[in-house]
């Protein structure tokens, strides 16, 4: 189960961990923390230090009920970032968190890797021909909506079932326009309760049958700080008792705020079936 990144073969048989790096001042966790280019770098330089394979750059929050951002904000943003970190750390594998397709191949142009897209191409009809063009991995999101109503649409026949045919569909389409590397995410807290997170949580294992690697983002959400009545800056032991729930259950992709837990995580339920 490998991945093309830039022409270096990722192997995903064996767990990865994705730093976030988000530069958007309203993100639900850690929003306006990277504001000047030393500490981007800083983060950047610690997350690849504690063994993260990718950095994922996200420069509009998709927070439930997060502000609107223009593109051509989207692109100010990012843009600087992905040559900064280029410049200094040039063998980082960087990954671009947009539902943008101008914004996705700009970045990739400017050297960036793969693509993180929260509604698997179902905010821009032109983004899976432009990853189609660009020949990069594709990270598909399950979400309904967009991030300001997402969370009016949580009625659902059976969860996991309709978030299965949905990416059947999308990785059919993907597929017909040449698209190789998938990778899926089923979008832990977009358009779900906290029961329904739970539920995809439980079942997870029956997203093998999709045949992709899995990404797993559940880092600081609100299903473990609300379940625990505490805070998402509390949230890191929960994160990680539910990254090795997922593990265990064929996650091949952790995308974390704490790089160094998350590869703890990894080395330990190796461990197990080492």
């Amino acid at each position: 189960m490998t991945i093309n990144c830039k022409g270096q073969l990722v192997d995903l048989s064996s767990p990865k961990v994705m730093g976030i790096l988000n530069i958007t001042p309203d993100s639900f966790y850690d929003g306006g923390t990277h504001k000047d280019q030393k500490e981007v770098l800083k983060h950047v330089e610690k997350m690849r230090h504690e063994g993260a394979t990718f950095v994922d750059v996200g420069a509009y929050s998709s927070r439930p009920n997060a502000a609107h951002v223009s593109e051509t904000e989207e692109l100010n943003r990012i843009l600087p970032i992905v040559n900064l970190i280029l410049n200094e750390f040039p063998e980082t594998l960087i990954s671009i968190d947009t539902f943008r397709s101008q914004v996705a191949k700009q970045c990739i142009e400017a050297g960036a890797a793969l693509i993180n897209d929260i509604s698997a191409g179902s905010l821009d009809d032109k983004m899976m021909p432009t990853i189609a063009n660009l020949h990069v991995p594709y990270i598909m999101m399950h979400m309904r909506g967009t991030p300001q109503n997402m969370q009016e649409q949580t009625t659902y026949d059976n969860l996991v079932k309709d978030i299965l045919f949905y990416f059947s569909e999308r990785i059919k389409t993907a597929k017909a326009l040449g698209i190789i590397d998938l990778i899926v995410d089923p979008g832990f807290g977009f358009a779900k309760t906290l029961t329904q997170n739970y539920e995809l949580l439980n079942k997870l294992e029956l997203f093998k049958m999709i045949e992709n690697p899995l990404l797993v983002g559940v880092s600081r959400k609100s299903m473990i700080y609300k379940t625990l009545g505490i805070t998402a800056k509390e949230a890191l032991n929960g994160t990680s008792i539910l990254n090795t729930i997922a593990l265990q259950k064929g996650a091949s992709i952790l995308r974390v705020h704490d790089v160094k837990e998350a590869m703890e995580c990894i080395t330990l339920v190796e461990s197990l079936t080492n």
